[in-house]
Order: C-alpha cells, then sequence, then structure tokens
C-alpha cells in the first residue's frame, strides 16, 4: 500500500484581512470618503473667496488642508474623525459629575442643616445613619438557631 501524504499547509496571503480598504489595503473606506468631504468643505471657501494671490493660496492651502487630510486619512486611535467626535461627544453628555466638599472651607451650619432637613426621612438635625457608615438600608438575617 502506497500512502500518500497530504499537505494541509496553506500561505495565508499578506492582504487577507485588506477587505474594505483601498490603495492596496492601505486606506479605509470610510477614512478616505470622510477626508475627500473634509478637503472639499474646507478647501472650496479658500480656493474661491480668499482674496489674495495663486501663490498665497496655494501657500494657505497647503499648510492647512494638508494636514488636516493626513489626519482625517489616519483617523484617531483606529476610528475616523467622526466617529472619534461621536466618541467625545457621547462622553461629554454622559459623564458623571462629582460633587465633593472642599477642603479647609468652612460651610455655614444653617445651610447644612436645611439640605441635611430637605433629605427624605431624616429630620433636620440627626445623623443619616444609613448614609454614614450604617447598615445601608439592608436587613440583617436573624440567626435562627437551628
Amino acid at each position: 500500500m502506497d500512502e500518500k501524504s497530504y499537505n494541509n499547509v496553506y500561505a495565508i496571503p499578506a492582504n487577507y484581512t485588506d477587505s474594505g480598504k483601498i490603495l492596496g489595503g492601505m486606506l479605509e473606506l470610510r477614512n478616505a470618503i470622510e477626508a475627500g468631504l473634509l478637503l472639499i468643505l474646507a478647501g472650496y471657501p479658500e480656493l474661491m473667496w480668499l482674496p489674495v494671490s495663486g501663490t498665497i493660496k496655494i501657500v494657505i492651502m497647503t499648510v492647512t488642508l494638508l494636514p488636516l487630510g493626513v489626519l482625517a486619512v489616519m483617523g484617531i486611535d483606529g476610528d475616523s474623525l467622526f466617529q472619534c467626535l461621536c466618541h467625545v461627544l457621547a462622553f461629554a453628555g454622559n459623564r458623571r459629575k462629582i460633587h465633593m466638599r472642599r477642603v479647609g472651607y468652612q460651610y455655614d451650619p444653617k445651610k447644612e442643616k436645611r439640605k441635611k432637613a430637605n433629605r427624605a426621612g431624616v429630620p433636620a438635625g440627626e445623623k443619616d445613619s444609613a448614609r454614614r457608615g450604617g447598615n445601608h438600608g439592608r436587613a440583617i438575617p436573624e440567626d435562627t438557631g437551628d
């Protein structure tokens, strides 16, 4: 009996994960479209509305549009510019605002009593044991003594 050896090793091409990219896998399609859109929106007013000579327009457009285009094509942290902007806006809208007592500041005791009186279930001037080191509103099960 003649045994044939089977070769199950396959060469994986370097660009197998380049789907959705252009220019040989160098640019993501979304980033390229956003870069083109931003360059048109920023470049048209510079080209048409600046009342300077052609050489100065070229210098101004080179200084402003070239960095904008490179940043838009590269993206930020793997995201496109608009995705990054959405992340920043979502963070700004959903962040928690933590208020702490200032160190060294003498608070007015009358205002402190009014604040405590406004809390539900706590009479003015008394400590709220559930908030400060108490049982935090949890019931402690009693031992049945089986």
